[in-house]
């Protein structure tokens, strides 16, 4: 992947979104099998942006969050190739609430990781985008890691609480390391927040692959950290939902670390 097809595959997302999102914001809404929420909006984004990436990129593999899982194990298998990974829509329940915090989100993954990123927030006209050893972007300025001088204690933290094991959200309750904590119901942003410092540090129990891949990418360009409460990396091209302990800042994230008590697994 190159910059120019960076900027292409980022025109693409936009365009669509920005022709289906608007009046579809206020539809019916059904439950899926595993609890989680989808509207039309989410299979006219996946349908439109996984017809236009296959007229643009016709070598490569398709794997959206709407597809049957067995399509999707297929299109993990093809990683060789290359594969366009998409959530149409997170943060579709706050979509569907009229809540303005939710993103288009698109990976592509090759066997050494993800080389191409794009998070795109419609109601903020906010496109985050990263291309692997090039860097991260909100819109056209580049993203990086600033210095911090705040301590653990004094700082913002995102949680995602209802994945966590009992026994930590107990911990966190009870005794909580941050001045303070959001919960705001979007992985993909979420992620793209931490890497532009309006939150300090993360913590989420289980994400998809199609929620993180992008988002995980934007933060590792713009100088961040992150780890999983198993000690290994986040990313792994799997279906099966991965922890995510992160932060911009180095001794913040070594400080968040050594207070979840996570010690990194080397591998092999």
């Amino acid at each position: 992947m190159t910059l120019p097809e960076l900027a292409r595959a980022r025109d693409l997302v936009i365009g669509i979104a920005r022709e289906e999102l608007p009046h579809r914001s206020h539809i019916r809404r059904r439950h899926k099998a595993d609890g989680s929420i989808i509207t039309e909006a989410d299979l006219v984004m996946q349908q439109r942006i996984r017809a236009a990436l296959q007229d643009a990129w016709p070598q490569y593999a398709f794997l959206g969050e709407e597809m049957p899982r067995a399509e999707q194990e297929q299109a993990l298998g093809d990683l060789d190739q290359g594969v366009w990974c998409l959530d149409p829509l997170d943060g579709t329940n706050n979509f569907a609430s009229g809540i303005p915090y939710y993103a288009v989100s698109l990976a592509f993954l090759r066997p050494d990781g993800v080389q191409l990123a794009i998070v795109y927030d419609p109601s903020r006209e906010e496109c985050f985008s990263a291309l692997r050893g090039h860097g991260a972007w909100l819109n056209d300025q580049p993203l990086q890691a600033d210095p911090v001088t705040l301590t653990l204690r004094e700082t913002l933290a995102l949680v995602d609480f209802k994945r966590l094991p009992v026994d930590l959200v107990t911990r966190l309750a009870q005794r909580p390391p941050y001045a303070s904590q959001r919960s705001f119901g979007a992985v993909a942003l979420d992620w793209c927040w931490l890497a532009c410092g309006r939150v300090h540090i993360y913590l989420h129990g289980g994400q998809k692959l199609w929620d993180y891949a992008a988002g995980h990418l934007i933060l590792q360009e713009a100088g961040g950290h992150s780890i999983a409460l198993d000690g290994r990396p986040v990313y792994q091209a799997s279906l099966q939902p991965r922890s995510a302990i992160a932060a911009l800042d180095g001794a913040l994230f070594e400080a968040w670390r050594e207070w979840l008590g996570v010690t990194e697994q080397l591998s092999g």
